[in-house]
C-alpha cells in the first residue's frame, strides 16, 4: 500500500506544484493576422518553432519537484468563433517580444495585436442549460519518433504546387453559424536534445539491432520437447546457407520498413516538442450539430500515414456508456472545458518535431481564400531615407 500511495501522491503532487507555478506566471494572448499575399508554405513556421526551442531550461530536483518550476510553454490555438477564424498564441508576457520577433522575422507583413482571452466570452461552466460541448485530447497511434504525414508530402503531382493542409480546417472553422464554435489547441514545450537518445532504441529495434526477448530458459525447454517428436519423425532439414539475421539490412527490411526507418531518423534530427493537443466543439444547444466534429476529424485524416503514424482522438473525453451516463458525461465535459480554459497539459501528451508542428499549425498561404479569415491588406514599409522635410 505505501508503494501504491507513493505513485498516486507523486502524480497528484506533481500536477499541483506545476499548476501552481504556471498560475503564478503572467500570461497574455496575442492574435496573428497573416499577410494577404503569403506565397510561402509551412517551412517558415518551422523556423519559428526552431527559434522558440531555445527557451528550454533544465532545473534541479528541488526546483522541479518542490517548486514546480518547468520549461516555459506556448499555446498555439486555431479558433472558429461563429464563422470567424482566428490564430491565437498564449504566451508569458516576458516572452512576448521573443514570439513577435520570430514571427516578424518570417512574416514581416503580418499584424500582431494583444487581445482579451476569448474564453471569457463563454460561460464559466459548460455544459449548462443553454450551452453544450464535445471534446477530446488527440494522441498518436504509434510511438512518438514515428512521424505523421508532414507538409513536404502535400504536393500536387502534376504542377508540383503544395496543397496547404490548413485549408480544410480554415474552411470548416469559417463555415460555422453564429453560436457555434470550434476550438483547437496545441500547448507546446521544447524538449532537451537528450530526449532523442532514448528514442534511438526505436530505430535500432526496427533495424534488427535489438532482439526480442527469447522468453528465458523455461521457454527453451518447452520448445525442445515440443519439436522433439517432429524432428525424429520428419524428414531431414538442412540449415539455410545464409540466415536472415546475417543478411544485409537492405535485404531484411521491406520497402515500407525502409521508408519508415528513414522517416524516423530524419524526424529525430529535428528539435522536438512535448505537445498537448486538444479539440473542443462548443455551441449553443439550439443548432448544436455533431456533424462539425465528424468534419474536423475527416480533415484531420490528411495527416495520417498508415505506414508511419496517425492522429486520433483519445477515446473521447465526453462520451459515457452503461452506468450513470448523464452525471459522468457532465463531469467529463466540465473537466475538459476547464482544462482548455486553463491551458492545462494533464493527460496524454505526444512528441512532435518542428516539422510536424509546422504541418498541423501554420498560417495559410494566399490560395486559402476563406472570407472569414482576416488578412493584412497592405504591406508595411518605412519611409524613404531621402524624403524631403519642409
Amino acid at each position: 500500500m505505501p508503494v501504491a500511495f507513493y505513485y498516486v501522491f507523486y502524480l497528484l503532487w506533481n500536477d499541483f506544484v506545476k499548476d501552481n507555478w504556471s498560475n503564478k506566471q503572467e500570461w497574455t494572448l496575442i492574435e496573428v493576422i497573416p499577410p494577404k499575399e503569403l506565397e510561402t508554405g509551412p517551412k517558415l513556421m518551422e523556423s519559428i518553432y526552431q527559434g522558440l526551442s531555445g527557451v528550454h531550461v533544465s532545473y534541479n530536483a528541488f526546483e522541479e519537484y518542490l517548486l514546480g518550476m518547468d520549461t516555459d510553454k506556448f499555446s498555439f490555438e486555431l479558433v472558429g468563433l461563429g464563422g470567424e477564424v482566428h490564430f491565437y498564441i498564449r504566451v508569458q508576457k516576458k516572452l512576448r517580444n521573443l514570439v513577435e520577433s520570430q514571427i516578424y522575422a518570417q512574416y514581416p507583413n503580418a499584424e500582431i495585436t494583444e487581445v482579451e482571452d476569448y474564453m471569457k466570452n463563454f460561460p464559466r461552466v459548460v455544459p449548462n442549460r443553454d450551452w453544450n460541448l464535445w471534446g477530446s485530447d488527440l494522441v498518436l497511434t504509434a510511438a512518438d519518433p514515428i512521424p505523421i504525414r508532414t507538409y513536404d508530402k502535400f504536393e500536387e503531382d502534376i504542377t508540383g504546387t503544395m496543397l496547404d493542409p490548413m485549408a480544410a480546417f480554415v474552411e470548416l472553422f469559417g463555415s460555422l453559424p453564429p453560436g457555434q464554435n470550434l476550438l483547437l489547441q496545441f500547448i507546446i514545450k521544447p524538449l532537451p536534445e537528450a530526449w532523442r537518445n532514448d528514442q534511438v532504441k526505436v530505430v535500432q529495434k526496427l533495424a534488427g539491432r535489438i532482439k526480442e526477448p527469447s522468453g528465458g530458459i523455461l521457454k527453451d525447454i518447452v520448445d525442445v520437447f515440443t519439436h522433439l517428436f517432429a524432428a525424429l519423425m520428419g524428414p531431414v532439414e538442412f540449415p539455410e546457407t545464409a540466415a536472415k539475421e546475417q543478411q544485409p539490412l537492405a535485404f531484411r527490411l521491406t520497402p515500407g520498413e525502409q521508408e519508415q526507418l528513414k522517416a524516423i531518423e530524419e524526424n529525430l534530427g529535428k528539435n522536438m516538442y512535448k505537445v498537448k493537443m486538444r479539440f473542443i466543439y462548443l455551441g449553443k444547444r439550439e443548432g448544436f450539430d455533431m456533424g462539425y466534429v465528424s468534419a474536423y476529424f475527416g480533415a484531420n485524416r490528411q495527416f495520417n500515414d498508415l505506414n508511419l503514424n496517425n492522429v486520433r482522438p483519445d477515446n473521447s473525453k465526453t462520451t459515457a456508456h452503461f452506468v450513470a451516463i448523464d452525471p459522468r458525461l457532465q463531469t467529463m465535459k466540465r473537466r475538459i472545458y476547464e482544462r482548455y480554459r486553463k491551458r492545462n497539459t494533464d493527460g496524454a501528451n505526444v512528441v512532435f518535431s518542428t516539422t510536424e508542428l509546422a504541418t498541423v499549425y501554420h498560417f495559410p498561404d494566399m490560395n486559402v481564400l476563406t472570407p472569414s479569415l482576416p488578412r493584412v491588406e497592405s504591406k508595411k514599409g518605412t519611409a524613404p531615407s531621402n524624403l524631403p522635410i519642409g
